[in-house]
């Protein structure tokens, strides 16, 4: 509100500052071909008179929202307690500040696809980074039919030739857990793999399958979790109740690890004396483990940063170009659980 009580308009904050109103809105808008003296002028007159640029105007002139939507197929319950939710949404939000932009958390259940791209289609956010998605959600083929921009950080089971995508090498990343594993002597190697309904679940099962394969070695001890520490106790109870002569184990992720060393523990089982683990991520779980586990060091910081430049690039030029696509190479990180 202005000093008199009334909204301050584009107008008065030009006729304050003693410029025409196109360049009073240049300099409100942060663009180019604005004198540091005018610029200096219009932002003195902005504090004086206390405006407020109207963001519904300027959208319907820019065509912009300034909003950019991170879309996760998942839980509220799952998003808001594992770590690599936190890494990724933390480095998203701290890109697009840098872009002066708004971003906007969608979680897409089971049953709420629709609503979703009812939502999308509204054209409320200028464009999306998707992560965690599954094999049933279909939406990279959704996006792309809305003409919306996106980025998926993670491949999409189908329609990853029509969106640009951010991934880590999961497949390699595993035949490196299991050449770790191999190398301290372990020979009865089993995996808590990740979702099958999930392009990471599924490439770091392959990974696993493939090192042992090549070694001529027994690729049977699979057990599946859901990437929570749960679930990692229960498929370590699985895979022991079926292989008691298990030395190691490599788990997709080091939540899944952390519940598998609990199991391991309750039944008197030394990591890494008897059993030899390998996990991955190495967001903020690894070094808190009994004793410190080896990991893979998911690259999710530097993916999300990536993600965001692509996205901005392809909002800036109207969503036109060719599909994009960026592997990151996830790093060992040895500990003493091998």
């Amino acid at each position: 509100m202005g000093t008199n009580g009334h909204a301050s308009t584009l107008g008065e904050v030009a006729a304050l500052a003693g410029v025409s109103k196109a360049t009073a809105s240049r300099a409100i808008n942060g663009r180019h071909k604005v004198s540091p003296q005018a610029q200096a002028a219009v932002l003195d007159a902005v504090r004086e008179l206390g405006y407020t640029p109207n963001g519904a105007a300027r959208s319907l002139v820019t065509r912009r929202t300034g909003s950019v939507a991170v879309i996760l197929p998942e839980s509220d319950e799952r998003v808001f307690t594992d770590p690599f939710f936190a890494r990724l949404l933390h480095q998203v939000a701290r890109s697009l500040r840098e872009h002066d932009l708004q971003l906007v958390l969608l979680l897409a259940q089971p049953g709420d696809e629709t609503r979703l791209l009812t939502y999308l289609r509204g054209r409320y956010v200028d464009g999306a980074v998707v992560a965690s998605h599954h094999r049933d959600d279909h939406l990279a083929e959704h996006l792309s039919d809305v003409g919306l921009p996106c980025v998926f950080i993670g491949a999409p089971w189908t329609g990853g030739e029509r969106v640009s995508v951010v991934d880590s090498d999961n497949t390699g990343a595993a035949t490196q857990a299991v050449r770790v594993l191999l190398e301290s002597g372990r020979r009865r190697i089993a995996t808590i793999a990740g979702p099958g309904d999930m392009r990471a679940g599924h490439d770091r099962l392959q990974g696993w399958r493939q090192q042992l394969e090549a070694a001529g070695l027994d690729s049977s001890l699979v057990a599946f979790g859901d990437f929570t520490e749960d679930s990692g106790a229960a498929a370590c109870a699985q895979l022991l109740d079926a292989a008691g002569d298990l030395d190691g184990i490599f788990a997709a992720s080091d939540l899944m690890a952390l519940g598998a060393m609990r199991e391991l523990e309750s039944r008197g089982i030394r990591v890494p004396d008897d059993v030899a683990i390998v996990g991955y991520d190495d967001l903020g779980v690894a070094e808190r483990t009994r004793p410190p586990l080896t990991t893979l060091r998911n690259p999710i910081g530097e993916m999300a940063t990536e993600a965001v430049r692509i996205l901005l690039e392809a909002i800036d030029h109207g969503g036109r170009g060719a599909p994009r696509r960026v592997v990151f190479v996830p790093e060992l990180v040895r500990r003493d659980s091998v």
